[in-house]
């Protein structure tokens, strides 16, 4: 018997008080408990060639970032290197490369990105920027790390100005003017 089917022998049923909250509940049991079968099945640590250890099955990063958004909304994003398939059933992918919390904080000048890389170096991290996406990557042997942003607005590249301090990250672009375009009168 598994340590999940222990526990939910032991603790049973909740009382039906909460109703909508106790159903989610569960559902949210069901699937850590899904979760942690797979990770359970994944290989274990192996030895390299030259005799150091080797993990094929993690670092596991998951989570969400939640933020009140500039309409007065909560903003809800996904990170982390675990990503759940499309369909429910799918399994779990897990990707060689971490994806960093990442904060954007937009004003009506700049943009500025704040990104947590803990365990690098100034050197390993490549940032580079297009009109309205910018990307963030590591790659060296201990750490991965992989985000790509999508901005609402074209950015200034030549305004660019970053900073990397304890494992964060900041990036602050200016925005570019807003074209509206000409009016063009009708013959």
């Amino acid at each position: 018997m598994s340590f999940w089917d222990e526990w939910f022998k032991r603790f049973g049923k909740r009382s039906s008080m909460f109703g909508e909250f106790e159903r989610l509940m569960e559902e949210l049991e069901r699937e850590m408990a899904e979760t942690i079968k797979q990770l359970e099945d994944m290989p274990e640590d192996t030895r390299t060639p030259e005799g150091s250890t080797r993990m094929d099955s993690g670092p596991f990063v998951y989570g969400y970032s939640v933020k009140i958004g500039s309409d007065g909304k909560p903003v809800v994003k996904e990170f982390g290197n675990m990503k759940q398939g499309i369909e429910e059933k799918q399994s779990l992918n897990l990707h060689d490369r971490r994806e960093p919390l990442v904060d954007v904080i937009e004003d009506e000048e700049t943009i500025k990105v704040i990104a947590e890389l803990p365990g690098v170096e100034k050197h390993d991290i490549i940032i580079q920027a297009q009109a309205y996406i910018l990307t963030i990557e590591v790659d060296n042997v201990d750490r991965k790390y992989f985000k790509e942003l999508v901005f609402p607005v074209d950015i200034d590249k030549s305004t660019a100005k970053s900073s990397f301090r304890n494992g964060v990250l900041e990036i602050t672009f200016k925005k570019m003017p807003n074209d509206r375009g000409k009016l063009i009168s009708i013959d």
